[in-house]
């Protein structure tokens, strides 16, 4: 897929009037039948950015998606989650029509003014996942799904009144916390590849700490981890707290202390000497660090020995 300009639409009213769709019931709020969109806008790769919120479920789609700087396809049930400002990419193969099935979900931000949604939907995590990192559906979990959408579409479809939104926004509110749920179990039932990416992390952490790159650059950085793994920040976080527990940066500043102990216990490096070591260009932030993990000062901790 070739780089291009993205093709910015700004209003949930444009993408149906590009996407050749009746126009919304609602300006703020859609819920799309796959089945009804055909083609692409001039039929020829795109470079998409959406300035509201997306959710869909697809199967059998015909086309390369790109998201993150990776391809994935959708063969069985899959959901993807894209914020406003994200680019993604779809390009059909030249003379082949557009085939998909599922349901896709637009909601503009302006329709959770007002609504503690409006804050809350920025806390979930998988809404910041690489593209290899969709969520990938069980058959009972997509029917659960597919029901939440039919019941957003009948409320859509409904006539608008005081009642409207409050009940589009619980159902919402529940198809995203059902995701995250879902997610999580992901996290679990992929335990191979899971536990591939933490022994990858603690090879990363090893040969930094071992390198004179802490020296040079400080201490490695969530987002130098997760590019390294190739999975987004967000990812990693989410799955480490799952198997583990604590966040990325938990585990770096735990592998920090982990060196600190060593070489107060088995050099005659002054405490400053070894937080120069380590990458602190202050003494006083390292031994505040290891306090506060530890419960001890650096001294204190090479005193016990």
């Amino acid at each position: 897929m070739t780089n291009m300009q993205p093709y910015r639409i700004k209003t949930i009213r444009d993408y149906h009037q590009i996407m050749k769709l009746p126009k919304p019931e609602h300006p703020l709020i859609s819920v799309i039948n796959f089945e009804s969109i055909k083609q692409l806008p001039e039929n020829k790769p795109l470079s998409i950015v959406f300035d509201f919120y997306s959710i869909s479920l697809k199967r059998n789609f015909n086309a390369k998606f790109k998201y993150g700087q990776q391809e994935y396809d959708f063969d069985e049930g899959t959901m993807s989650f894209i914020s406003p400002g994200q680019v993604f990419g779809i390009e059909v193969e030249e003379g082949k029509e557009l085939t998909h099935t599922g349901w896709l979900l637009l909601v503009h931000p302006d329709f959770l003014w007002n609504t503690p949604l409006a804050k809350t939907i920025k806390q979930y995590e998988y809404f910041d996942y690489s593209v290899h990192e969709a969520l990938f559906l069980s058959d009972k979990e997509e029917t659960m799904v597919i029901n939440l959408m039919k019941n957003m579409e009948q409320e859509y479809h409904s006539n608008i009144d005081k009642f409207s939104q409050d009940v589009i926004i619980a159902q919402l509110e529940l198809l995203l916390t059902y995701s995250e749920r879902f997610y999580n179990r992901q996290f679990i039932t992929r335990k191979i590849s899971n536990h591939k990416i933490l022994d990858g992390m603690e090879d990363i952490l090893n040969k930094y700490f071992n390198s004179n790159e802490i020296k040079q650059k400080g201490l490695p950085t969530v987002h130098h981890i997760a590019e390294t793994l190739n999975v987004s920040p967000g990812y990693l976080s989410g799955l480490l707290k799952v198997l583990t527990g604590q966040s990325t940066q938990q585990h770096i500043h735990d592998k920090l202390i982990e060196r600190a102990k060593e070489k107060l216990s088995t050099t005659d490096l002054s405490v400053s000497e070894i937080a120069y070591e380590l990458g602190f260009e202050h003494p006083q932030s390292f031994s505040k660090l290891f306090k506060t993990k530890t419960k001890l000062s650096p001294l204190e901790f090479r005193q016990s020995f």
